[in-house]
């Protein structure tokens, strides 16, 4: 079974292929990378201000957003989420 990130991810690659006018997600990937990585400089710079500040649902709220924008990002640079994986995978290898 899918995570919800890899739901999420083959939505946004959905979106690439069959572009919705409606789309959220659309809007974003047709507004280019610099929009895109500047929304997700502004869900992080949110997500520590609730982490700092604000009650636990609006800190899963500001994370859920960061996660999603930073799904979109890697969308627009052809980084797949797997390759996120593997690279968690292998900073965390034992050494030996």
């Amino acid at each position: 079974m899918n995570t919800m990130l890899e739901q999420l991810e083959l939505i946004i690659q959905d979106r690439r292929t069959n572009p919705k006018p409606d789309s959220y997600t659309n809007q974003l990937l047709d507004a280019g990378l610099e929009r895109i990585a500047q929304k997700v400089g502004e869900e992080a710079v949110e997500t520590v201000i609730a982490a700092l500040r604000q009650d636990r649902q609006t800190q899963i709220n500001e994370l859920a957003d960061l996660f999603y924008h930073s799904l979109v990002l890697m969308s627009s640079l052809d980084i797949p989420l797997s390759a996120v994986y593997q690279e968690l995978e292998r900073r965390h290898r034992p050494k030996g």
